[in-house]
């Protein structure tokens, strides 16, 4: 290198080092090396061969080829110099470049024509739409050659695909007649091209029937293949592609399972495969082609330094997931989609942003797009750049892609929020629970309020219906909270408040906060004196019972509570005004009485207090109005989320009517007082079934 350095001119020098730079694996010390090399001696061309396959290792094309182009300056007649010069200016897109340098070369032979040179002339001049110069040089040739012999098949198809882009196919029909070819991968090539550049001008019909016609010259005498398998399958697509626009689906299907047996992990084939059955009413077979071998390969879905196999890829889960919902296998839906939706959505909550940003509402974003503006395919004008600063360009470009994001995500909470529905349909409330847990916790840019609305409404649904309620109780008290004056909420609430065992903390609390912030709120008070009631402190109960009562002395639920409170308060040890109190109570309970118009269940109510002090004889008057009076059926109240559902009223007969109740309390007066006979009649005449 020193030597070099001291003597710049000697070229021979430098010729020593590009060696040793190669074996020492320096790039860009070789490249040096043969610049300066060609540098000390420029009439060189083997450095000029070197520095030129150099620059086409590099990529650097444009270079390259402008070395080619010198060598062909000193050898004119070396065609596959300027060959590779035309290929390497097609790279770097100066066709008109390339096309110079071979129409040149072509002009002038006129015996031993390369072939090869002007396939690649002709190709030049497809690329650029110049198809009047192709077909000139396709005359010229034939001419050359004469009527008794034909042209190359190169230049045959090069010929029908000229014709194509003018609108004459009687080319491509006598080339589909007359050609016979022979098993070759470069007859392939031409098929190839041919068919690629019919499916571009949408001449599908012409397009698909080459594309058959590389199976057949494909297949070798022995009936293998001359072909790689996988290369073949996408030829294999691109054939029933073309049936699928033409509209000819059941052709389509046969060789997408071509295309599948040598590609059995490509998922877009197996997945537009499966739709087109689906389409054809084949539900079976398209649950057969996307559900998981029955016995899978050695390769493993859990080895993470593998790739998974296709049966483990979301989308194929998806398709085969929303296949059994739409046939109504609930059961494998849930298989299918449970466990991958919720690794997702743990994966998604374990690697959220700390300090989420603030979201931009879909208005403001649709607003930066315009920017933008409107794709008009139709339009002559296209790629011109908007009148906009570089600052709301960027801005619009952020938010297309903020939208697009959003607009999966919504597919996706789609799903998300249709599993939970089948798992509640299907009893699993915990699995539910968990996906709407998940869900809300991520709280990403799709979940807009209605979303986060649907998502708590069903889990009120399923702490509601769920054995234990307690993991949905969250759900439950944010409904009241958004309705804090509606009673079907609270009576929600309190159902599901009553079925969870033992103390519940959080219930307590939430209802005193409630009370702190809603004095004038009727029903947690209500609850709350049941909490008491329930537990036996009835004097806490009646406090709290009287406090709705200054708020809503109508009421009649109030003022039988009220009532009941008392007598209960009035029969314990510690009281001594012990009559007081009970009159005190029969006054609330006659209000009750009057406020329901001396109805049956009210009738019933006051018999059941006066039994239930031991006034045996008025209980038994009250007994016998609860039996001659007949209620009428009324529809059971409906939940908040069942309020705007189309569903039938739920008429239960005789969930009204409780005269069997009346008659079975006023049968255990009779045989107390030793009316056994008025006892008997009273059961065989209302509560024998």
């Amino acid at each position: 290198m020193l030597a070099a350095y001291v003597s710049p001119k000697d070229a021979s020098l430098w010729k020593k080092l590009i060696p040793l730079a190669k074996k020492k694996g320096d790039a860009s010390l070789a490249r040096h090396c043969i610049l300066k090399a060609m540098n000390a001696d420029p009439e060189d061309v083997d450095l000029k061969y070197l520095c030129g396959y150099m620059y086409h290792n590099l990529c650097e094309y444009q270079k390259a080829a402008e070395i080619y182009e010198q060598i062909v300056r000193i050898y004119p007649a070396n065609s596959a110099v300027r060959k590779v010069a035309a290929q390497m200016y097609r790279e770097c897109g100066q066709i008109d470049n390339a096309i110079n340098l071979l129409k040149d070369y072509a002009d002038t032979q006129t015996f031993n024509i390369d072939w090869s040179v002007l396939d690649l002339l002709i190709s030049l001049y497809l690329r650029n739409n110049v198809f009047s110069e192709a077909l000139k040089q396709i005359k010229r040739a034939q001419l050359h050659l004469g009527s008794q012999q034909k042209l190359p098949v190169q230049l045959q198809a090069k010929e029908v695909i000229c014709h194509a882009y003018c609108g004459d196919m009687k080319h491509a029909e006598i080339f589909l007649r007359d050609v016979r070819l022979e098993p070759s991968k470069e007859n392939i090539d031409v098929l190839k091209e041919l068919a690629s550049n019919l499916e571009k001008m949408g001449r599908y019909e012409y397009a698909v029937k080459f594309y058959l016609l590389i199976e057949n010259v494909a297949t070798q005498n022995d009936g293998g293949l001359c072909f790689d398998h996988k290369e073949m399958g996408s030829w294999y697509v691109k054939a029933a592609q073309c049936y699928m626009i033409l509209g000819d689906k059941k052709n389509a299907i046969p060789y997408f399972y071509k295309a599948l047996q040598s590609m059995k992990d490509n998922i877009g084939i197996r997945l537009t495969l499966s739709s087109l059955l689906i389409d054809d009413d084949k539900t079976d077979e398209a649950a057969t082609l996307l559900s998981p071998p029955k016995i899978p390969e050695l390769q493993s879905a859990n080895t993470p330094d593998q790739q998974k196999p296709w049966w483990c890829d979301g989308k194929v889960k998806m398709a085969l997931a929303k296949l059994y919902y739409n046939k109504g296998n609930l059961e494998d839906f849930v298989d299918t989609i449970f466990h991958p939706i919720l690794e997702t959505l743990n994966v998604e909550y374990a690697n959220r942003k700390v300090k989420s940003m603030r979201k931009l509402p879909n208005i403001v974003l649709h607003e930066r797009v315009k920017v933008l503006g409107e794709q008009r395919p139709d339009s002559v004008f296209q790629g011109l750049r908007p009148i906009a600063s570089p600052d709301e360009l960027q801005k619009a470009n952020r938010a297309k892609k903020l939208i697009e994001k959003r607009t999966a995500a919504n597919e996706e909470l789609k799903h998300d929020y249709l599993l939970c529905r089948t798992l509640a349909l299907l009893q699993r409330y915990w699995d539910a629970l968990q996906i709407i847990n998940r869900t809300l916790k991520l709280g990403n840019d799709a979940l807009t309020g209605d979303k986060k609305e649907e998502l708590r409404s069903l889990g009120a649904q399923i702490a509601y219906r769920a054995p234990d309620p307690s993991h949905g109780f969250k759900y439950v008290r944010y409904v009241v909270q958004q309705h804090p004056y509606s009673l079907a909420a609270w009576n929600s609430y309190y159902k599901v408040v009553s079925r969870i065992e033992d103390r519940f903390p959080h219930h307590f609390k939430y209802l005193l906060r409630t009370r702190e912030a809603n004095p004038d709120c009727v029903p947690p008070i209500i609850i709350s004196g049941h909490r008491f009631t329930a537990i036996s402190q009835h004097q806490s109960a009646a406090r709290d019972y009287l406090e709705a009562y200054k708020l809503d002395p109508e009421n009649p639920l109030i003022n039988l509570c009220v009532g009941t409170a008392l007598i209960s308060l009035a029969l314990g040890f510690r009281l001594q005004n012990k009559n007081q109190c009970i009159v005190q109570a029969f006054a609330f309970l006659y209000r009750y009485l009057r406020l329901c118009d001396n109805s049956q269940e009210a009738s019933y109510n006051i018999a059941r207090a006066y039994h239930h002090i031991g006034l045996n004889t008025l209980a038994a008057v009250y007994y016998d109005k609860a039996l001659s009076t007949e209620e009428k059926d009324h529809p059971i109240p409906k939940l908040p989320y069942e309020a705007g559902s189309r569903a039938p009223e739920d008429l239960r007969p005789g969930y009204c009517d409780v005269r069997r109740e009346a008659a079975f309390n006023l049968h255990l007066i009779y045989m107390k007082s030793g009316a056994t006979d008025l006892a008997r009649r009273i059961l065989k005449t209302y509560c024998t079934v």
